[in-house]
């Protein structure tokens, strides 16, 4: 399988990861909304917790709308999929660290990392528009740490920037499943 074919594949299996998109922004909202109703730490634990079920749940939906959910056995990126969590995984080693200092920029640092990882998701599926969800994701946590709001502010923005934008890779997706 090419470089192409690869791209394509692991589109069309999780349609371009549109449905780890929403189910991810669905964490971010859900992470957000226990930090109103409860503590600063309940609410980063939500993040930490659910973050483990996004694949999962991202999996379930794509089956629930009719793909796989299962890239070709011979496709190289399904690699890159799994190698760029240590994106993840040191990032938020990092923001952990750096919330024992100051909580407010838990958020605004996974913001940061988690819009990282999303530009190495271009090579992934061959959808530009994870620049574009990348980098606003990484602006938003660059604003809101050199200007921190309410500490679950930051929640709630990365959870619509992901909701907002999964619609626009599901549709980029099929796209590049018809070509």
């Amino acid at each position: 399988m090419d470089f192409n074919e690869s791209q394509k594949d692991m589109t069309r299996a999780y349609y371009g990861g549109a449905t780890g998109a929403l189910a991810s922004g669905i964490v971010w909202l859900s992470a957000g909304l226990i930090g109103l109703y409860s503590s600063p730490f309940n609410s980063m634990l939500a993040l930490l917790i659910g973050g483990m079920f996004i694949f999962p749940i991202s999996l379930l939906l794509s089956r629930l709308l009719g793909v796989t959910g299962k890239h070709g056995a011979t496709n190289v990126l399904g690699k890159l999929a799994i190698e760029n969590l240590g994106i993840l995984f040191g990032g938020l080693f990092i923001a952990v660290i750096v919330a024992q200092l100051n909580g407010l920029l838990f958020y605004p640092i996974m913001l940061v990392i988690i819009g990282a990882r999303y530009l190495t998701f271009q090579t992934l599926y061959g959808l530009k528009v994870y620049w574009a969800l990348g980098s606003v994701l990484m602006i938003s946590g660059f604003y809101l740490a050199i200007f921190p709001s309410a500490f679950t502010l930051a929640a709630f923005v990365g959870g619509f920037i992901e909701i907002a934008f999964a619609p626009i890779i599901y549709r980029k997706s099929k796209e590049c499943s018809a070509s």
